[in-house]
């Protein structure tokens, strides 16, 4: 039975990420928790710093929150469902992030599934800061769930790389699980500022090794050039129509170029399509 983290901040963006969850894990055996936590910035701001009365942290955040996430629990029972899904609750009053670590090393979680919306304003991000903090601080799959995003069976899967780490077994047999449970097709992508681009020793046995693994999924090997990885990301999405994208966590420096690039006038792949990071 896997085990899933949803975050919540009662938004419509975390409520899609929760709907979407429940269809990603329609074929699974699941224990959903639905995670509410209060930031130690909004306990302190209403009483003297250090001092924070439990009576107010009970009445002022516990209460409200434990209302609305029995309204979530409603409104989740009114969808078709899984009868071996189970829904839990929980609310906590601490550092988003330490609670988020904590409750993923309790629940022993699988895999945490968030909403996101991309920053506003000057600093613009293709992810939002509490869902890019999970990805890159918490050692845990993450399914970050964009606004626009709206549950289809993934058929084409996007795994952009540099083939500069050889992934362990266990990375992988977690790739394979996503494409083997939605029959989906895996599309590895390389983008180079080369035309040609020319793999070094190290790259080419990577290659070959991904190839071996997946020998028996659909798959297949892109190369594209381009001085921009995130406008190339953007080409390749369009013209692959593709569902979701899986990235390893490992190779930070890459990934990071993907989701977390500050310029996005012209991207729009973080609004509609799905991103898997994996931890290994």
């Amino acid at each position: 039975m896997k085990t899933i983290l949803l975050p919540t901040d009662f938004s419509d963006n975390s409520w899609n990420a929760i709907k979407y969850a429940i269809d990603f894990f329609k074929e699974s055996s699941c224990m959903f928790y639905i995670l509410h936590v209060n930031k130690l910035s909004n306990l302190v701001a209403i009483d003297k710093p250090y001092i924070i009365d439990q009576n107010i942290i009970e009445e002022t955040f516990v209460k409200p929150a434990e209302v609305k996430l029995k309204s979530i629990i409603s409104k989740i029972h009114s969808l078709p469902l899984n009868k071996k899904h189970q829904f839990f609750t929980l609310t906590d009053h601490n550092l988003f992030i330490d609670s988020i670590r904590q409750h993923v090393t309790d629940l022993n979680v699988d895999v945490i599934v968030m909403g996101t919306k991309g920053a506003e304003g000057l600093k613009k991000l293709i992810v939002g800061s509490n869902t890019a903090d999970v990805i890159t601080k918490v050692k845990c799959t993450t399914l970050a769930v964009p606004e626009n995003a709206k549950y289809v069976p993934p058929k084409e899967i996007a795994f952009p790389t540099d083939f500069s780490m050889e992934h362990p077994s266990q990375t992988l047999g977690g790739l394979s699980e996503v494409i083997l449970s939605k029959n989906a097709a895996i599309r590895f992508l390389h983008i180079s500022k080369k035309k040609d681009p020319v793999l070094n020793d190290n790259q080419e046995h990577n290659k070959v090794i991904l190839a071996n693994y997946f020998k028996d999924f659909e798959h297949s090997f892109h190369f594209l050039k381009s001085d921009h990885i995130e406008e190339a990301v953007q080409c390749f999405t369009d013209s692959r129509a593709i569902d979701m994208i899986i990235m390893v966590a490992k190779n930070q420096n890459y990934f990071q170029r993907i989701l977390f690039r500050p310029k996005v006038e012209t991207i729009s792949y973080h609004t509609d399509i799905p991103f898997l990071v994996i931890h290994e």
